[in-house]
C-alpha cells in the first residue's frame, strides 16, 4: 500500500450493489494506511463563515484567548494555549494551539452527571465574536452527521451491521477542534529546541474528519515512510483512532500522523478536525468478524470513557 485512495461516500449511499460494494472495498483498501479521502457535501458557505470565526478567535490577545479556558474539561472544551499537549512519543509539547467544543446534553442526562467534563455547555467566544455559537454548533453537527454516514461504510467493510455504530453515536462524546498552529520562527529559539507543529501521533477516537486547512503540512505514515496527506478539492481526510483498532481487533489499524512545517514556509496553518467518539460507556471489544485463526483476539474490553481517559493523561491534557 503506498498512498490514500479517494471514494464516494455518495456512491455508498445512492449507488446500486456494484457501487456500494466498490466504495466498500475501496475503504478497506485506504486504511491500510489508516487514512482515506471522500467527497463531502457540506457547505462551502459554512465552512467559510466558521473559518472566518475561529480565524479571527485566533487573532484575539493572549488574555482574551484564556478567558475561555474551561477548567476541569481536561481539554475537551474551550481554549488550550501553546506548548501544552504534548505526543506520546515524545517530551517536547507541540507548538499549536486549540480551541475545543462539542455539543451538551440536557441537565440531569446520565451521561452528563457521569461525565461533566464531556457533556458540560460548550464554551464560544459570542461576547467577542457575534454569531459565534450559532455557526460553530452547526459546523459541529453537519460534521458528526457526515462521520455517522461514513461509519456505516466501515460497518460493512468488518462484516457488521451497515448501522452498528449508530447507537453508540447517540449522544457521543464528539468533540470539535481548531487547531492554530503559529510559523516556526515564532517558536521557541525559533525552533531549534525541537518543537515541531504536531509530532507523530495516533487519534484516540473512532474516526476523525479534517474538511480543510489553509497550508499543507499534515503527513502520513505509510510503510515506514512520511507522505503528505494532499487530497483534491472538496474533499474530507478521514483518519482511523485507537478505539476502532480496538473495535476491529487491529483490522483497521490507526492512521500514524503528524504537522510538520517545511522550511519554505514562513507562515501559519489552521486547520479543523473532528474527533468522532462512541459514548463513554460503551465497551471497546474486537467484534466477533474480525477475530479468526490468523488473527486472534489481542484486545481485553476496556470502556471508551477509560481510553479516553487514559489517553488524555499521555498528553498532558489532564488536569495535574
Amino acid at each position: 500500500m503506498t498512498g490514500i485512495l479517494n471514494v464516494d461516500l455518495l456512491a455508498f449511499e445512492q449507488g446500486g450493489s456494484v457501487d456500494r460494494a466498490a466504495t466498500v472495498d475501496g475503504v478497506m483498501q485506504s486504511l491500510r494506511t489508516g487514512f482515506v479521502y471522500t467527497k463531502h457535501d457540506i457547505s462551502e458557505g459554512l465552512l467559510d463563515e466558521a473559518y472566518e470565526v475561529l480565524e479571527k478567535f485566533f487573532a484575539l490577545s493572549t488574555e482574551a484567548k484564556e478567558d475561555y479556558f474551561a477548567h476541569g474539561s481536561k481539554g475537551q472544551s474551550g481554549y488550550t494555549g501553546l506548548l501544552v499537549e504534548t505526543a506520546a512519543v515524545s517530551d517536547t509539547p507541540d507548538w499549536k494551539e486549540m480551541f475545543n467544543w462539542g455539543a451538551a446534553l440536557p441537565s440531569g442526562h446520565p451521561l452528563r452527571d457521569r461525565y461533566p467534563h464531556r457533556y458540560g455547555e460548550p464554551i464560544f467566544p459570542s461576547d467577542r465574536i457575534p454569531g459565534a455559537d450559532r455557526i460553530l454548533s452547526a459546523f459541529h453537527e453537519h460534521l458528526v452527521q457526515l462521520q455517522t454516514r461514513f461509519l456505516r461504510i466501515i460497518a460493512v467493510g468488518i462484516g457488521a451491521h451497515e448501522h452498528f455504530f449508530d447507537t453508540m453515536l447517540e449522544h457521543g462524546s464528539h468533540l470539535t477542534r481548531a487547531i492554530r498552529y503559529p510559523p516556526m520562527s515564532e517558536a521557541p529559539n525559533a525552533g531549534r529546541e525541537g518543537h515541531v507543529w504536531a509530532e507523530e501521533h495516533s487519534d484516540i477516537n473512532l474516526i476523525t474528519a479534517l474538511p480543510r486547512a489553509t497550508a499543507r503540512g499534515l503527513q502520513v505514515k505509510v510503510d515506514e515512510e512520511w507522505i503528505d496527506a494532499t487530497p483534491p478539492d472538496q474533499h474530507v481526510i478521514i483518519n482511523t483512532g485507537i478505539m476502532l483498532e480496538r473495535l476491529t481487533n487491529g483490522l483497521i489499524p490507526v492512521g500514524w500522523h503528524r504537522v510538520i512545517a517545511d522550511p519554505q514556509q514562513s507562515d501559519g496553518r489552521l486547520s479543523v478536525v473532528q474527533f468522532c467518539h462512541p459514548t463513554p460507556w460503551t465497551i471497546l471489544s474486537p467484534v466477533p468478524s474480525s477475530v479468526t485463526a490468523e488473527r486472534p483476539c489481542q484486545y481485553p474490553a476496556m470502556s471508551a470513557g477509560d481510553c479516553l481517559d487514559q489517553v488524555l493523561w499521555e498528553i498532558n491534557l489532564s488536569d495535574g
